[in-house]
């Protein structure tokens, strides 16, 4: 038989309950983990980070750690991930961050919904709560010393603000004192330094004024400080989570418990406990727990959360199904083949985490920025005390005000946020969208891209031939055609038998049936011989595309020829690329006649046929060297080194091990609409965090010689330094 399609070596992808599951390392996959052997990662909830200082801090103090040799904190999740040897421990790791004043805990992926971040969000509220409440109580002593009360009375209010506004600020304004405290115990002044200085100055300067029977009191500006710095911290805290991560939501699907099923006895046990060829019984409705092997049972599967398909998938004995898939309508019996953080979807998580906490250029930036912060910006503060000492003549209480406003409002928070808010967001959309993606610095790669590269078999297409010229066969001949198509292992001769069955046509009785392996099946129809199969074994001239031949007897040798299922989405991805402006190509080992019909049929205009891998690569090398920015979408062996070689590349979860490896994202789904999407998306996240830098400095630019000059107070300087970091942090969210 003539089969281009499958002359590279590459079969049809082998199916899958979830197309998800094969989106991670498999075979290739595992062998380069038993060859890592010798590294370990660790990932823990950090929620006391909060600004682009504590990136440096923790980053840097952790790498130091015997044993480690990386540490990514992603600022949005508050997360740190840690690669270490196999020595190196959460424990160890959780208390070398509380030394320096970053309390940790290890991420239990059956608890992610409850971790400390979230309980900090409660306390926060809390905190935020008895803040104003006690703002409101002593406003309305204020308006009365406002208002021209003096003497006993005036000494009275002051007294009873002090008796409310102590109290409410060392317990109010605990976060800021407690990692202040801590930044100064491990030697440095971090961001939250500031922030209490002008806490304790306001009310500090207060008490003074009351026991001496003042006439000033700024009771209400500490109170108030606190109350809005703590209203930003916790809108920050809203706006993160908001935006919600690829990583959160499938962490999100895993499932703490199982229902074991042991000797026809049921018992609920953690999913940790489960061990290989245990059996596990899914109840309709419920998410099913572990990768496995379906082995009683059939049911509906719901998979749209792990490859944004909304279509559900028929289950039946003897398919592989992983965790996160939602059984639909009956019971299922599972056998474990992994569970907990074995499982593919915990894997899953764990790469989009590790390329969420990447680098690129703009978040090297930031951090750069960040770095200057703490030493320029205490100088600034110190010089800018006494010069207005200086000016003043010595008035202390103004010279601190504008030496505390400066420390204020200068925080780095929104320049911290700028980069990790965006990333985090726009890997969540693409997530939900079916792409996920491996390399933190992938996004910023795919808004550049102007070129578009595909490969035909299994990337536009499904690798599954399809006949199309039946029509063309007489009654006698099609069913011929279907009972020789039914007894051969070949994929066009098993097509063809499809396809006549789909037509009702009921297969001839054969005799004598017999596969000659590399030409075909032949068979005897009433006595008379009769073959399918290559051309030349059955007489015939070879066609353009791939087909295969039918021979019955003395009869004209019937050709069929066959075309590759399209795959879903294709001919929108290649439309959508065009209309962005992005030229297209397709390269394919197929031979011409198949290239050149799937590219007229697309609308490609460039198109190469017969490339080896090594043509493919140096097709894509050659357009880099003219200043293009190349993405390859690719599936097969022949195509790896092409995705190695392009600016950005993507696979379909369906690929094999080795593309899936060497490509940057993977396409969950079937469908290939969502890839114009995707780089839309890029483009998008990338004007996002541009706009976040002009945000960032342009604040600074505006607000420093603000408070340098004394026309912002602590309290002005705490609005404008929370306005700054929610606004950068809705900017990004504008990409939801």
């Amino acid at each position: 038989m003539t089969d281009s399609s499958y002359g590279q070596g590459q079969g049809p992808a082998p199916m899958s309950a979830c197309p998800a599951c094969v989106a991670m390392p498999s075979a290739l996959d595992r062998a380069q983990a038993a060859a890592a052997a010798a590294s370990a990662r660790i990932m823990l909830s950090v929620p006391d980070a909060h600004c682009a200082l504590c990136i440096t801090n923790i980053e840097r103090d952790l790498e130091k750690m015997p044993g480690v040799k990386s540490a990514r904190l992603n600022l949005t999740l508050r997360r740190v991930s840690v690669e270490g040897e196999p020595g190196v421990t959460a424990a160890a790791v959780a208390e070398r961050l509380g030394k320096i004043g970053y309390p940790a805990y290890e991420l239990d992926p059956g608890q992610l919904s409850m971790t400390e971040t979230d309980r900090q969000g409660r306390d926060l509220l809390m905190r935020l709560g008895v803040a104003g409440f006690s703002m409101m109580n002593i406003m309305l002593l204020s308006v009365a010393v406002w208002s021209g009360a003096t003497d006993a009375t005036r000494d009275l209010f002051h007294l009873i603000s002090a008796l409310i506004a102590v109290p409410t600020v060392a317990f109010s304004a605990q976060p800021f004192f407690r990692k202040a405290w801590a930044g100064v115990k491990a030697g440095r002044l971090d961001m939250d330094f500031p922030i209490s200085l002008a806490i304790v100055l306001a009310t500090g300067m207060s008490l003074y004024e009351t026991l001496n029977g003042g006439h000033h009191a700024y009771f209400d500006a500490a109170v108030m400080l606190t109350f809005f710095l703590l209203a930003g911290r916790y809108l920050d805290f809203r706006t993160r989570a908001v935006a919600r991560s690829a990583a959160q939501e499938l962490a999100a699907l895993e499932v703490p418990r199982a229902l074991r099923v042991t000797d026809g006895t049921e018992e609920t046990v953690a999913v940790s406990a489960l061990t290989l060829g245990d059996l596990v019984l899914v109840r309709p409705g419920g998410r099913i727990p572990v990768d496995g092997v379906i082995v009683a049972g059939t049911s509906e599967l719901d998979r749209s959360l792990l490859t944004g398909e909304t279509l559900p998938v028929f289950a039946s004995p003897d398919l592989v199904v992983t965790a996160g898939a939602v059984n639909l309508t009956g019971p299922l019996t599972v056998r474990v083949t992994a569970a907990g953080k074995d499982s593919s979807l915990h894997r899953m998580a764990d790469l989009v985490a590790v390329a969420e906490n990447a680098r690129n250029k703009y978040t090297t930036l930031a951090e750069r920025a960040a770095r200057l912060y703490s030493p320029s910006v205490h100088l600034l503060a110190f010089g800018a005390f006494l010069a207005w000492m200086w000016i003043t003549g010595g008035d202390v209480r103004l010279a601190l005000n504008i030496a505390a406003a400066t420390l204020i409002i200068t925080c780095p928070c929104a320049l911290g946020l700028a980069v990790p808010a965006v990333v985090t967001a726009a890997s969540g959309k693409l997530f939900r969208a079916g792409l996920l993606i491996k390399d933190g610095s992938a996004l910023e790669r795919l808004a550049e891209v102007d070129t578009v590269v595909f490969d035909k078999t299994g990337t536009l297409t499904l690798g599954t031939p399809e006949p199309v010229s039946l029509d063309t066969l007489s009654p006698h001949a099609l069913e011929i055609g279907a009972a020789l198509g039914a007894a051969s292992s070949h994929p066009l001769a098993q097509s063809l038998a499809q396809a006549a069955k789909a037509r009702g046509v009921i297969p001839a009785l054969l005799d004598d049936i017999a596969e000659v392996p590399g030409h075909g099946v032949q068979a005897l129809w009433q006595g008379t011989r009769v073959r399918l199969g290559r051309a030349d074994w059955v007489g015939a001239d070879s066609l353009e595309t791939t087909g295969t031949y039918l021979a019955i007897g003395a009869e004209r040798v019937h050709a069929i020829a066959f075309t590759d299922r399209l795959r879903d989405g294709a001919q929108e991805a290649v439309t959508a690329f065009k209309a962005q402006g992005k030229r297209v190509l397709l390269i394919s080992g197929d031979v011409p006649g198949a290239v050149r019909a799937m590219a007229e049929r697309l609308g490609i205009d460039d198109w190469q046929a017969e490339a080896l891998p090594q043509d493919k690569s140096a097709t894509i090398e050659a357009l880099q060297a003219k200043g293009h920015k190349v993405l390859m979408i690719g599936d097969g062996l022949n195509d790896t080194v092409a995705l190695t070689a392009a600016h950005v590349s993507i696979s379909p979860a369906t690929a094999l091990d080795a593309a899936r490896v060497a490509s940057d994202i993977v396409l969950l789904g079937t469908s290939l609409a969502p890839l114009p999407h995707a780089q839309r998306t890029a483009v998008r996240a990338v004007r996002r965090i541009r706009e976040n830098f002009a945000i960032s400095f342009g604040y600074n630019l505006i607000a420093v010689p603000i408070a340098l000059v004394g026309l912002a107070s602590p309290l002005i300087a705490a609005l404008a330094m929370s306005v700054s970091s929610i606004t950068v942090a809705l900017n990004a969210l504008r990409l939801k």
